[in-house]
């Protein structure tokens, strides 16, 4: 088993973190808010006073925060990758731009360490279970390091290329989930508006050339599916502002490859929208109730 430095317990690291501790690792744990620190102690990490005290000594370094602010603040702006001994391991799991998972990792390879971009798709749920995906970039060399320690998080890993890739995957397929969630919700509003019972033209489209995960499996739909974010008042989940984040660094990522994203940026539009109006803590199928509000 490996000593591990887990830095960064949000709603995705701390159920990361409990289960490389199910697995026998030695966690060191860091995050500015003290609770979650807590909670994996409690568990059987260690705590640590500062970032720089948790990478001592680790074998395995790994992060999981919110943006591409706190990833280049944290390895370069606070120069964390200089208190990271060679051969350690650095993986990185947070969603942030692709031009910055290249930045930190050019800087890591100049260090001397290997490092892998490494952002999830799963969601929370996939998280506690330990079922999640991981989408790589780094080399080969750097992967077949990290993979046993994903497998101890997730199901499925791929490597999507070299530094970054891994950030460019993810926020191509967030970019296609948001638009198909603001169009199965559109679809959705339009059929009731007109008569049709929810439940059965979501089984219609399961059924037809219209089907997709949201239908499926994330119906934005109230009472439709009982376990899904929209029978829960869509509390929980994958929140809009979340959703709205991950259209930005897709924007992004358009504006520096020179691409159009025509569709992605309408999402971007209707999901900033949906924000304004109070609903960016609320997961981001609720977006439906841009389609079903009544005007005043």
């Amino acid at each position: 088993m490996s000593s591990i430095a887990f830095i960064g317990l949000g709603n995705m690291g701390a159920p990361m973190a409990q289960n490389l501790i199910k697995a026998g690792h030695a966690l060191t744990v860091f995050d500015l808010v003290p609770a979650t620190v807590r909670t994996l102690t409690e568990a059987g990490a260690r705590a640590a006073g500062s970032a720089a005290e948790a990478v001592a000594g680790a074998e395995i370094v790994i992060t999981m925060l919110p943006a591409s602010k706190h990833v280049e603040g944290l390895y370069l702006g606070e120069d964390l990758l200089a208190r990271i001994e060679p051969p350690t391991l650095v993986i990185d799991c947070s969603t942030i731009a692709p031009d910055s998972a290249r930045k930190v990792g050019a800087a890591a390879q100049a260090r001397g360490l290997d490092m892998v971009d490494a952002p999830v798709s799963g969601g929370t749920g996939g998280a506690v279970a330990g079922t999640l995906t991981f989408i790589v970039g780094g080399s080969d060399q750097a992967l077949a390091r990290a993979r046993p320690v994903l497998e101890q998080m997730g199901r499925n890993i791929f490597h999507a290329g070299p530094s970054g890739a891994g950030q460019v995957a993810k926020i191509c397929n967030n970019m296609l989930l948001g638009i198909l969630m603001a169009g199965t919700s559109e679809a959705l509003a339009l059929g009731v508006a007109n008569g049709l019972d929810p439940k059965v033209l979501s089984d219609i489209i399961a059924k037809s050339s219209g089907r997709n995960w949201a239908t499926e499996l994330y119906n934005p739909w109230p009472e439709v599916m009982p376990d899904t974010p929209a029978s829960k008042g869509y509390a929980g989940g994958f929140g809009t502002d979340l959703m709205l984040k991950d259209l930005g660094l897709a924007a992004e990522a358009a504006l520096s490859a020179r691409a159009a994203t025509p569709l992605g940026e309408l999402a971007r539009n209707l999901y900033a929208l949906h924000s304004q109006g109070g609903s960016g803590g609320l997961d981001f199928s609720s977006i439906v109730r841009l389609y079903t509000q009544k005007p005043k």
